[in-house]
């Protein structure tokens, strides 16, 4: 296979186009998309966002200190791509794009609100804010996260295939499409096939 060599570049691809709402002191909640963000560590659970500081919602959340990374699906993709191209100086992302801000009550010494329509919220407080260059990361701590009820299985596993994610690649947006394997089926023994049971010839 034939490849070309470039310089260093932001191609690792897919991402999410995380829908990441905030609230400042004026209390006026606002959306920024982002697609740099992932996971750092799971015990214990840690996020990141990388935001340009010329952004209006750089500092929201670094006046309050929180933010929720919103899982963008095929059905809000324009509006996560509306929320990454208007500003929120003068445009209220929540009434364009027709959101609910949702305030959840069971996160204590929590005050921004998430987005009712995304299946999926993760409520973050930021731990540090790290200057990279462009853009500044701010990690955070995982402190709960609420899930939409349909997304689970009667045993209460989460399915997010039945969400319908996006995901963004190289200034485009895919649906993810079907399953092709779980975790660890590579290694995965598989199953012996039970041999059928002796039946006697009747005929002799």
């Amino acid at each position: 296979m034939a490849k070309m060599k470039w310089k260093g570049g932001a191609l690792i691809a897919p991402v999410p186009p995380a829908m990441i709402s905030c609230m400042g002191k004026d209390g006026k909640p606002n959306i920024i998309t982002v697609a740099w963000t992932g996971i750092l560590c799971t015990h214990p659970p840690k996020t990141y966002i990388s935001v340009r500081p010329s952004r209006h919602s750089y500092e929201l959340i670094r006046e309050s200190g929180e933010f929720v990374i919103n899982l963008t699906t095929k059905t809000l993709t324009k509006a996560a791509d509306f929320c990454g191209m208007k500003t929120g100086k003068k445009v209220d992302k929540f009434k364009e794009c027709n959101l609910t801000a949702e305030f959840d009550e069971n996160f204590e010494d929590f005050s921004c609100p998430a987005i009712a329509q995304s299946p999926m919220s993760v409520y973050c407080k930021t731990e540090r804010i790290v200057p990279l260059g462009s853009h500044d990361m701010f990690i955070a701590d995982i402190i709960g996260i609420s899930v939409d009820e349909n997304l689970l299985d009667s045993s209460g596993k989460l399915c997010l295939d039945r969400a319908g994610l996006t995901a963004f690649a190289h200034g485009e947006y895919f649906e993810l499409g079907k399953k092709i394997g779980n975790f660890g089926f590579s290694v995965a023994k598989k199953k012996k096939k039970k041999p059928l049971p002796h039946k006697e010839n009747p005929n002799g």
